[in-house]
């Protein structure tokens, strides 16, 4: 225990200097928590709830301070009356709960402005919460904390400690996240073998109030068990890779993980003979699949996941968009499925009744208007064939169960906190009316696209890349 107290102790300094690392774009006026006893009535809208509900026309939303007081039909909440109450007509919107985008990486490696530029863009967007799957966590901690208080216009944000196999950390990407650290003895990026003291690990990763542990790569299912069961004893969710290598996916789901993500990965539980290890990107083979009709063991690791209450993070747009890229540039490398068998594997598994979250794994350029989890609920309607209600429910209410948050959001409900996006169209009658967004409410503080503006090559400087 001492011996890891030690090596930490270097990291003191380096997160003194992200501490104290001037926060870019942090000048919005805006972005200031809303006072605790202030009462705004959003009135006359149109609520899709995220629960699955039918939407609700000409409904109110009383918010108090950050949080949402009461929901009811136009002009019935008795509290909404007063002199003090500050309204906001909405007849004619329609209001969903703000998206949540279940799998970013906005530290690999550390760059603030990037991180802040593309967060930004986000919130504007109607995007109110992220889930952090694996990066440099001293930054991912203070863009937290700034988001949290309101010191820069972010979602949430809500992270994870990586716990892998010795052989994953010769991966670059650990280096680039680990900077000034031996790869694999972070708090937040830990080597694990039978040798080590599992619950010294997780107490390591409590401490930097990440809210789950990632089990990455190059880890037999004893371990993944064994993990999974000392965080949950600790009070942590754990996140994982569908297949852990060389753990199977029905030993991930076994093992009790809370969410599994990459629905591609599933499939190498058809394998004769699983991949020994993370760094062999060996693609599926998508022959062993039935040809016709739903896969039978494929069948059968959705029961499992549905007994264990386990959530899918599909990631399911970003295989879809590398399939159209590689017809532009054939020489790339193929990932490890196709854009069609991913299509099938997260529809199979929707039909089959498992909770899917709205997950990226990729963000386009900071430059770009739209964030990337509109993509992945495009691929939900357009490709897996969710009706737009069960796909704004995946980006609202599943992806806050996904990051342990759902007492607090993703659905719009008396008690949670106000974090909604005002529509001028109907997201029901064509998804891509996420578009017509107007205001993003986010823990009670009004963000009005219209007040949004992209950031300047200036701004960036020798960041924009």
């Amino acid at each position: 225990m001492h011996r890891r107290l030690r090596s930490a102790t270097p990291l003191l300094t380096a997160l003194l200097v992200a501490l104290c690392a001037s926060a870019a774009f942090a000048t919005d006026k805006e972005a200031k928590p809303s006072p605790a006893d202030a009462l705004t009535l959003y009135a006359g809208a149109t609520i899709i709830d995220g629960t699955g509900a039918p939407a609700q026309p000409d409904q109110d939303i009383l918010v108090r301070g950050e949080r949402i007081v009461a929901v009811g039909p136009h002009g019935s909440l008795a509290e909404a009356k007063g002199a003090t109450v500050k309204t906001v007509d909405l007849h004619g919107r329609y209001v969903i709960p703000g998206l949540i985008d279940s799998h970013v990486h906005i530290a690999t490696p550390p760059n603030p402005k990037r991180a802040q530029a593309i967060l930004r863009r986000n919130l504007y967007a109607g995007v109110t919460a992220v889930r952090d799957m694996a990066d440099d966590l001293r930054s991912v901690g203070e863009l937290a904390r700034e988001a949290r208080t309101g010191e820069i216009p972010s979602p949430d944000i809500y992270y994870a400690v990586v716990m892998a196999g010795p052989e994953f950390f010769a991966d670059p990407r650990v280096a680039a996240a680990s900077y000034g650290v031996k790869p694999g003895t972070s708090p937040w990026m830990q080597s694990i073998d039978g040798k080590t003291d599992l619950r010294e690990a997780v107490t390591l990763a409590r401490g930097t109030s990440a809210t789950a542990l990632k089990v990455y790569a190059d880890l037999p299912p004893e371990l993944v068990k064994a993990i999974t069961a000392e965080a949950h004893r600790q009070h942590m969710m754990v996140w994982a890779h569908s297949a852990v290598f060389p753990t199977r996916p029905a030993d991930v789901i076994d093992a009790g993980v809370d969410v599994v993500s990459h629905a591609c990965y599933q499939a190498y539980q058809l394998e004769p003979v699983m991949l020994k290890a993370y760094e062999d990107h060996t693609p599926v083979h998508e022959d062993l699949l039935a040809k016709n009709g739903d896969d039978p063991v494929m069948a059968g690791l959705y029961r499992d996941m549905l007994k264990h209450g386990t959530i899918l993070d599909a990631t399911g747009s970003l295989f879809v968009q590398y399939d159209a890229e590689r017809k532009a540039h054939p020489d790339r490398r193929p990932l490890r499925c196709t854009g069609p068998t991913t299509i099938r594997l997260v529809r199979q598994a929707w039909q089959a009744g498992v909770p899917i979250s709205a997950g990226t794994d990729s963000d386009p350029d900071f430059k770009h208007v739209w964030p990337s989890v509109y993509d992945e609920i495009f691929f939900l309607t357009h490709d897996v064939g969710m009706p737009p209600l069960q796909a704004i429910r995946s980006a609202t209410l599943i992806g806050a169960e996904a990051a342990g948050q759902a007492k607090d959001m993703g659905s719009i409900e008396a008690g949670k906190l106000a974090n909604f996006a005002v529509l001028t169209a109907d997201p029901l009658k064509d998804i891509g009316n996420l578009r017509s967004i107007r205001m993003t409410v986010k823990r009670g503080h009004a963000y009005p696209r219209a007040d949004y503006r992209q950031v300047t090559k200036e701004e960036m400087g020798d960041d924009d890349d």
